[in-house]
């Protein structure tokens, strides 16, 4: 499908309740081929309630899910790989003492021979890895080394890899960027980038607003359970999407109650010290002192 045809996944008011809880409330959104869209919100917002609901790990209490114009009900994670939604999480699923073709092909496994004689193929798997890994843009010297020995972002590279290789449609990626520095995370976001030109559709979870403004075609902000829609690059600035993520009632408040602490501790007089500031000079004078006894001991 081409880019502005129809989406190859769309969720219309998605509702979902733990108990007396409601995680999600009416949440729509929808993604195209050769599109990122990038899923923004603060923590306790709804994004991992809401991937694992498209990933098939949670059903809906209420609203229907499309894929490909056809409704979808998942009862789990394997029936949103047949219809070629791959989730990669921040865990990775990796196992880092095995080896990057074993690591690609996990749960999969490529194999040859019969009965006594049936073996993991492992020339087959490392001359795939390594021929995917280099689509990405990654050229892998030793596809049988260990994957622990790979950086974060290239570790991210190989999980993105393998969903393409059997067969995503549209790849959601939890929070890739987050545990990452600044080179490793714009490797990422290459990968990302990467999987848009080969006409994927990619979900890009990320509370980080600069990460999702580099590589953003379509962004939906969610915030308590609820969306304020999905806007493009020209509806909204990097600033109001900071605004709208974080809250902009929330950080005039915020404002007003620090200026009245700093009032507050005028009226105390200059030079004296608040009962914050004595708590903290406190609490470090007997770090002070224990570390003190540690030494002597």
């Amino acid at each position: 499908m081409s880019k502005n045809g129809n989406p190859i996944i769309e969720v219309r008011n998605i509702t979902k309740y733990f108990g007396s809880v409601i995680a999600l409330n009416g949440v729509s959104m929808a993604v195209r081929s050769g599109e990122v869209m990038c899923l923004l919100g603060d923590n306790g917002a709804g994004k991992s309630t809401l991937i694992k609901t498209l990933a098939g790990v949670h059903q809906q209490s209420e609203g229907e899910y499309f894929v490909e114009g056809q409704e979808v009900h998942f009862d789990s994670p394997r029936d949103a790989l047949d219809h070629g939604i791959a989730t990669v999480y921040q865990d990775l699923a990796m196992i880092p003492l095995m080896s990057i073709s074993r690591n690609f092909f996990l749960g999969s496994e490529p194999t040859k021979g019969s009965g006594l004689f049936k073996r993991f193929d492992v020339k087959f798997a490392d001359r795939v890895a390594k021929a995917e890994m280099a689509k990405m843009g990654i050229d892998i010297r030793d596809p049988s080394q260990p994957v622990g020995t790979l950086s974060g972002g290239e570790r991210q590279s190989v999980a993105i890899a393998r969903a393409v290789y059997f067969g995503a449609k549209v790849l959601i990626l939890d929070e890739p960027t987050a545990a990452l520095g600044v080179k490793q995370a714009g490797t990422v976001l290459r990968y990302i980038a990467q999987a848009r030109a080969r006409n994927l559709g990619v979900i890009f979870i990320t509370h980080n607003p600069h990460h999702a403004y580099a590589v953003g075609d379509k962004f939906t902000i969610l915030k308590r359970g609820r969306t304020f829609g999905t806007f493009t690059k020209d509806e909204l600035s990097r600033e109001e999407m900071v605004r709208m993520m974080s809250g902009a009632d929330e950080l005039d408040a915020l404002s007003h109650e620090l200026q009245e602490f700093e009032h507050a501790d005028k009226l105390h007089g200059e030079g004296k010290m608040s009962e914050v500031d004595h708590a903290l000079a406190a609490s470090l004078e007997e770090g002070e002192s224990l570390l003190n006894s540690k030494k002597e001991q």
